[in-house]
């Protein structure tokens, strides 16, 4: 089964929360304090596997957890590091954080990794508060939680050359005769219902791998037939290779057909318009198929090479011409690379640590990514800890911006869901 759309759960590893300790050994007085930190938490990771043809698998393994960072110890050791966990995809998976809409990664080769959720950080022991000052810390920070998130997979065949054009005009027909692939062929719609890939090698000893692609129909991009279940696999390909069946043995225009697959590849993405195409004209053993070619040829203005798949009449110059062209994008990305390009950096201001909103009720809420982050690193069930937290928000200013927004004395203050009391 060929499966190229899942949505999973991934889970990173939480830190591991620092802890207060102190030297007690014999002999030795006010050793001082050596609470270690806490171990980081392990990452989700994703890696390019080529063998893999499929999301197949996912359908079965809906929730990815990776490994908690354990926590500090005393003599500062540090906590163990939560393990990682490796999830092999196929080439060509898309990575999408379905609740941000954020493309996390996408996988073009073989061993490519992608962090797809990172473990939380692990928490600082009290040994790494100790100052002349406060040579007795009596709190430690607790560990962050990791990532976690609904996860969407997509994939997309990975081809140099994609074959499109209408239901049984050919194509799977084209790519057995041209590689080792033996796709379903049969005298019906939509024979072909996933992606074939085959390796086609050309006379002279180039090779490019050649997809096989669902047939279109008039109004795939809005769904018909197939609909987007094809179309999206044709954005990775470099050339397209637009097979007319020319002795319209359905009874199609062949005219009507180039055409009606162009507004359709057009109308799912615009820059598939300029991808590079060659127009094939198959079946041209069949009675009928030369009247056609002279009537495309006239209305069209279109370079086409003429082929039958069947009879295997004319292929190499067919494949000599994939070849070249794909030479050619080649020579073209790699002029494109190696061209200096000019960085400008804009420097950005930085924006406010935090925001005070008030909701219908008077009360004032606290907000913002350094109070969540300060909010997360206090261990609420030590008074110290506590007493650091909201010395914190004075040292931002949050204080001193509540009384000016009209806070009193003892008013409650919403922190991320919580009532602190305002003293």
């Amino acid at each position: 089964m060929f499966v190229d759309s899942v949505k999973i759960f991934v889970k990173a590893g939480n830190g591991g929360d620092g802890i207060v300790a102190f030297l007690r050994e014999k002999y030795i007085e006010k050793g001082g304090p050596t609470g270690g930190h806490g171990g980081r938490g392990g990452n989700v990771v994703f890696i390019g596997e080529e063998g893999l043809t499929t999301l197949l698998d996912f359908r079965y393994r809906r929730k990815i957890e990776a490994f908690n960072g354990s926590k500090g110890g005393d003599k500062n050791c540090s906590g163990k590091m939560g393990e990682s966990v490796y999830v092999k995809v196929p080439i060509g998976t898309t990575i999408t954080n379905l609740e941000t809409g954020r493309i996390i990664g996408d996988i073009t080769k073989g061993g490519q990794k992608v962090i797809v959720a990172k473990g939380g950080r692990g928490g600082k022991g009290n040994a790494a508060f100790a100052s002349p000052k406060n040579t007795t810390p009596q709190y430690a920070e607790k560990g962050l939680k990791g990532e976690a998130f609904e996860c969407g997979l997509e994939l997309k065949v990975l081809a140099d050359v994609g074959l499109i054009g209408f239901p049984s005009v050919g194509k799977s027909t084209l790519i057995s005769v041209v590689s080792a692939c033996k796709p379903k062929i049969a005298d019906y719609h939509f024979t072909t219902l996933a992606p074939n890939l085959g390796v086609v090698g050309v006379p002279d000893g180039r090779s490019f791998i050649m997809a096989d692609l669902p047939g279109l129909i008039k109004g795939a991009s809005l769904g018909a037939g197939l609909g987007i279940e094809f179309l999206k696999h044709i954005e990775r390909t470099k050339v397209l290779v637009h097979i007319i069946d020319m002795a319209s043995v359905e009874g199609r225009d062949p005219v009507e057909d180039y055409y009606a697959i162009r507004n359709e590849l057009i109308s799912f993405k615009e820059d598939l318009e300029k991808r590079p195409e060659i127009v094939v004209a198959n079946k041209m053993d069949l009675p009928g198929a030369n009247k056609n070619l002279e009537s495309f040829i006239k209305e069209t203005s279109l370079d086409v090479i003429q082929i039958s798949a069947f009879t295997k009449n004319n292929l190499n110059e067919l494949l000599y011409k994939i070849a070249d062209k794909l030479d050619e994008i080649k020579a073209q990305q790699k002029e494109e690379t190696i061209q200096e390009e000019v960085v400008e950096y804009t420097f950005i201001k930085k924006g406010p640590e935090f925001n005070i909103t008030t909701d219908e009720d008077g009360f004032f809420h606290v907000e913002g990514k350094t109070i969540e982050y300060l909010f997360n690193r206090t261990d609420f069930t030590n008074e110290t800890s506590i007493k650091q937290f909201a010395k914190s928000l004075r040292d931002l200013g949050v204080d001193d911006k509540l009384r000016e927004l009209g806070a009193q004395e003892g008013e409650t203050i919403v922190i991320l869901g919580y009532n602190f009391e305002l003293i």
